[in-house]
């Protein structure tokens, strides 16, 4: 027999209680100010979107997908992330509008856990999406925004580990001649395996100066200095170019002056198959989980009908909330007690106090008053000929 499920929740999903939301909702504000000040307007997607076009266009793993049947039998997702949604709103209702377009969102997403993952199935993001401008200088746009958005949210100590794709894949292509070892050794990357990494290389039987190569791959960290290490364990092709490319961003950036925020790492690799070029993460100290990712995604839009560029980013809110230290303003909160005899009193009182902007609570039964945390109020308004106490 089923045990009743009382208070259970589907898994995954959680309740958000007053204290943590207020912190949430001061957050929210704060990053989505941020990125109205760099010119990126709002956009809202429903919740529900179809699995044939935003489901299989999503980055999201097809076991991630929460998957339901409509009134006309067609599959619908909840959605898993936003950066599908928006393409499609870019290729639609918006297919008039010049490039680019610089969006922004704010919006829960759904992805399903397993029971012992014991990780949200649904959780709040902020984002933006630059759509429509190949250039570095959109990649750094990016970039600088999301150093501007975590210093902006009070996050006191970050970096931004900056990659590349086109790297990856083309330090790997010129090493390594089978499709299928290439993918176990950028699955290995992408789950940060580094021992499975050096022992399944070991067992390719390389040359030894190929061998070499592969292990410095797991080096590149650090400043604008490793470029001249990358750019030597390459030959002329994709890594090359992509290393030119990157050497170009760090320019950009520091013309931003976020070059102290940022860390290049060019074993870094977000996704197997959706990111095209540059790609980052912000960590905040202390902290196990990216705070923020995102990167370039240039091949999206086709998918859509309107083929062009893009870049953006979204800010995990679960982790930015666990990365501030957040204080709320103690505003002034009053308590209102009184009798039957005096309610009108007491209303007009209250109601003269929110026309002011003042928080309110108003209370006549005796019997709440012993259950009553009065240190929360800034005044106890008391009508009541002193029985409060």
């Amino acid at each position: 027999m089923s045990k009743p499920l009382g208070f259970e929740k589907p898994l995954g999903m959680r309740d958000i209680l007053p204290d943590v939301l207020e912190k949430q909702r001061w957050l929210e504000h704060q990053v989505k100010a941020c990125m109205k000040q760099w010119g990126y307007r709002e956009i809202g997607t429903p919740t529900l979107e179809y699995y044939d076009t935003v489901g299989g266009a999503s980055a999201t793993l097809d076991n991630k997908l929460f998957k339901l049947l409509d009134s006309e039998g067609k599959t619908v997702v909840l959605r898993p992330d936003m950066t599908a949604p928006i393409a499609r709103v870019a290729s639609s209702l918006l297919k008039e509008e010049p490039l680019p377009l610089r969006l922004m969102y704010t919006a829960n997403v759904f992805r399903a856990q397993k029971n012992e993952a014991g990780r949200n199935a649904e959780f709040p993001q902020l984002g933006i999406e630059y759509i429509g401008s190949s250039s570095v200088d959109a990649d750094a746009e990016a970039i600088a925004l999301a150093v501007s958005v975590l210093k902006e949210a009070g996050v006191p100590v970050f970096k931004i580990a900056v990659g590349h794709i086109g790297f990856l894949e083309g330090l790997l292509e010129e090493i390594i001649e089978e499709k299928e070892d290439r993918e176990k050794l950028k699955e290995f990357l992408y789950h940060r395996d580094y021992v499975g990494f050096r022992h399944y290389a070991k067992g390719l039987a390389l040359p030894e100066k190929n061998e070499a190569r592969l292990y410095e791959l797991l080096k590149l960290r650090g400043g604008k200095e490793l470029l001249e290490r990358a750019e030597a364990i390459t030959v002329n092709g994709q890594a090359r170019k992509a290393v030119n490319n990157l050497r170009e961003l760090w320019e950009a950036l520091e013309a931003y002056r976020v070059e102290e925020y940022v860390l290049l790492d060019l074993n870094l690799l977000r996704s197997l198959d959706y990111y095209t070029g540059i790609l980052f993460e912000g960590y905040a100290a202390n902290q196990g989980f990216s705070i923020c990712a995102g990167g370039r995604y240039d091949g999206l839009m086709a998918q859509f009908g309107r083929p062009c560029p893009a870049t953006g980013f979204a800010v995990q809110m679960d982790s930015l909330l666990e990365a501030v230290d957040y204080q709320p303003v103690q505003n002034k909160k009053f308590l209102i007690l009184y009798h039957a005899n005096r309610r009108t009193e007491a209303l007009e009182r209250a109601r003269a106090l929110r026309v002011e902007k003042e928080a309110v609570v108003i209370t006549q039964r005796k019997e709440e008053w012993t259950q009553t945390d009065f240190s929360q109020y800034t005044e106890v308004i008391d009508l009541t000929g002193g029985e409060a106490t």
